[in-house]
């Protein structure tokens, strides 16, 4: 079901708890610190969200809808321009990043991303909203998006509730993609794809992670701390088992690093790693150099933003 804008899953700077009678702080972390009284406090407000639209440039329409009214998941749909009614367009199933505790499709870089790519691509896009830490700890983002991308999936025989994606989605040529948090999200969607599948005649070709996170760093705690019931450091999500590599339910996998991001050596590992796990698909990295991480989000005109972007768009369109 469509709806003009959708505001649902926006994450509170303090958690919903009775008033502190202390203001000492126990935990602190890269994105927010946590009170004795267990309040969490985020670093950055949150996002401004814009509502979806019709861009005259590009021709891109987009909307939001409800993946089920039985929960708070969301998501915004983007059409490029229609040039050939009877051509069906790639779909790309897109995961924001944010720490597993910020950001939106909503917000101006990662509507401006998706609609971007729609437009070069030629594909739509699905861009889900997930919950977020603290309102809703770890694992939300991972079965919100799971439910997300079941139900993008339910389309594939042409009678889901979305008539965009009946009429012009290609379930035949699927691509998850996202960056940051959303790229461990991604890893993990293809890696339920691989065990569990999807519906009859969804084929996901390539899964891409820009500046994915993974464990093995300073931030492992914090993703511990968000995710209550953990397995700890070598929870398969955070450090993803070599079996779930084996079985990563995509035939490409396209990484993106940056050279002064502090993840990038866990993710030049997470290539390695899937080279030796016996998966048959291929992996190709990319490093940009001079950058920090999401580099391409925070300035989408600079020369090495655009490449990223550009290299994005043609994993779709090749392949």
């Amino acid at each position: 079901m469509a709806s003009s804008f959708l505001n649902l899953t926006s994450s509170s700077l303090v958690h919903p708890q009775m008033a502190s009678e202390t203001d000492e702080v126990v935990k602190e972390f890269r994105f927010f610190k946590v009170y004795k009284d267990g309040r969490v406090e985020l670093f950055r407000p949150p996002v401004e969200k814009i509502p979806p639209s019709d861009d005259p440039n590009t021709g891109v329409r987009s909307k939001d809808v409800v993946i089920s009214s039985d929960s708070p998941v969301s998501a915004r749909i983007f059409l490029p321009r229609i040039s050939d009614p009877g051509r069906k367009l790639p779909l790309l199933f897109y995961i924001h990043g944010g720490g597993f505790c910020m950001q939106s499709p909503f917000s101006h870089r990662h509507h401006n991303f998706a609609s971007t790519v729609a437009a070069e691509a030629g594909a739509i896009a699905v861009s889900v909203e997930y919950g977020l830490f603290p309102a809703r700890p770890i694992p939300a983002c991972y079965e919100d998006s799971w439910a997300a991308l079941r139900w993008v999936a339910g389309h594939a025989d042409g009678d889901g509730p979305d008539p965009w994606l009946n009429e012009h989605a290609d379930f035949g040529r699927v691509f998850i993609g996202g960056n940051s948090a959303g790229g461990n999200i991604s890893h993990t969607l293809a890696a339920r794809v691989g065990s569990m599948g999807l519906a009859a005649g969804v084929r996901v070709v390539g899964v891409i992670l820009v500046h994915p996170y993974f464990g093995g760093t300073e931030d492992d705690h914090m993703w511990l701390y968000m995710c209550p019931a953990n397995g700890g450091l070598s929870d398969p999500r955070l450090k993803p088992a070599k079996e779930d590599l084996a079985r990563l339910g995509c035939e490409k996998v396209l990484v993106f690093v940056a050279e002064k991001d502090h993840l990038r050596e866990v993710a030049i590992g997470y290539c390695e790693e899937l080279k030796k796990s016996g998966w048959r698909g291929s992996v190709e990295l990319v490093e940009h150099v001079g950058v920090e991480h999401s580099f391409h989000l925070a300035d989408p005109e600079y020369e090495k933003a655009v490449e990223l972007k550009d290299k994005f768009v043609s994993f779709i369109k090749h392949n």
